[in-house]
């Protein structure tokens, strides 16, 4: 039975050096290979233009590059592109490149589906089918990279852990992922430039507070009280406000940097001013900011944006409290590219 070969992304540098001494060759040869691998993020041995025939021959024999493939490609009419991505094995994931007038935004996906049930997501109603490995995460932000030169004339500069899965479900991937994106021998791009948004898995953010990441928190909120959260997050039972509220005080403790909060108002949902006060309450147990975002819909009429009387009446109230906060308009709401909508329906 023909053995079959190991991804050649899946080797440490100092693991592919170790391959090259192995096989009578100089180790600095590994060191190639790894730029061509990462900081050129070729897909082919056959481009490696440096090396010898017989050299690629040999890692063909060895190894593949399981690389990504932009499947399909939609453009709204705000200039956000929606790509399906096809994994190796054949499974689709969607990336979203956002464009504003001084940046271009890169929102990646970290699982195939979600581990997670948020009835407001298109993404949670998809089973999850496994989680993304970290070259195939790392490929997204290459690729969205590569349109944001073609299609806005400059390289990417921020990225967002907002795809489809909860990031803190596929930890190790996403840190190495986010490790080779910062790396100068990967795409070299600075961590304050990224962030992970996660729906709350306390004891993962306290883990990140540990293992000093330097990129940025936001969290899913969308409600300060149990019952409510619960009922829009079903999760929330397990997590619940007061294990997040630990974990996230911890997390301020650690690293000193702030926290978004990502917060939908719903008619009928989240829009008391008991809600509103909850709110207020939770961004006081340490430094925060809050995005309340324009709900996309799903289709099936549960979930309705809230009147502008009530985003308002958010707006003032935060404000009074000293809280900053920030009104997000959705973009690409046209190809179902918005927050929310990722559900594999290009």
């Amino acid at each position: 039975m023909k053995s079959q070969k190991k991804d050649i992304r899946a080797l440490t540098k100092e693991q592919l050096r170790n391959f090259f001494v192995e096989n009578g060759d100089k180790a600095f040869r590994g060191n190639q290979v790894y730029e061509w691998l990462w900081s050129k993020a070729t897909h082919s041995f056959d481009d490696m233009t440096n090396i010898s025939k017989a050299t690629r021959e040999m890692l063909d024999a060895n190894f593949v590059i399981n690389h990504i493939e932009v499947d399909t490609m939609q453009r709204s009419n705000d200039g956000t592109i929606k790509n399906a991505i096809k994994l190796h094995d054949g499974l689709i994931v969607e990336s979203v490149l956002i464009p504003t007038e001084t940046r271009t935004t890169a929102c990646v996906s970290s699982q195939v589906g979600c581990s997670l049930d948020c009835k407001f997501c298109a993404t949670a109603r998809l089973k999850r089918m496994r989680n993304l490995n970290a070259d195939e995460i790392y490929d997204q932000v290459v690729a969205i990279d590569q349109q944001s030169r073609l299609y806005h004339n400059h390289k990417l500069t921020n990225i967002v852990f907002m795809g489809m899965g909860e990031p803190l479900m596929n930890y190790n991937n996403v840190i190495k992922a986010i490790d080779k994106i910062t790396s100068p021998e990967g795409l070299g791009m600075s961590a304050k430039r990224i962030t992970l948004s996660t729906s709350g898995v306390p004891k993962m953010i306290k883990k990140m507070a540990d293992d000093e990441v330097k990129f940025n928190l936001a969290v899913s909120l969308h409600s300060a009280i149990d019952e409510v959260r619960t009922s829009i997050m079903p999760f929330n039972t397990t997590f619940p406000l007061t294990d997040l509220k630990e974990a996230l005080e911890y997390w301020y403790e650690k690293t000193k940097r702030t926290i978004t909060y990502e917060y939908v108002v719903w008619q009928g949902i989240n829009d008391r001013k008991e809600d509103i006060d909850a709110l207020v309450r939770f961004c006081k147990y340490v430094p925060a900011k809050v995005n309340l975002i324009e709900y996309n819909p799903i289709d099936d009429g549960e979930f309705q944006q809230a009147s502008q009387v009530a985003l308002n009446n958010y707006i003032s109230n935060l404000e009074m409290h000293d809280i900053v906060v920030n009104v997000r308009r959705s973009r690409g709401k046209d190809i179902d590219a918005a927050c929310g909508q990722l559900a594999n329906k290009s």
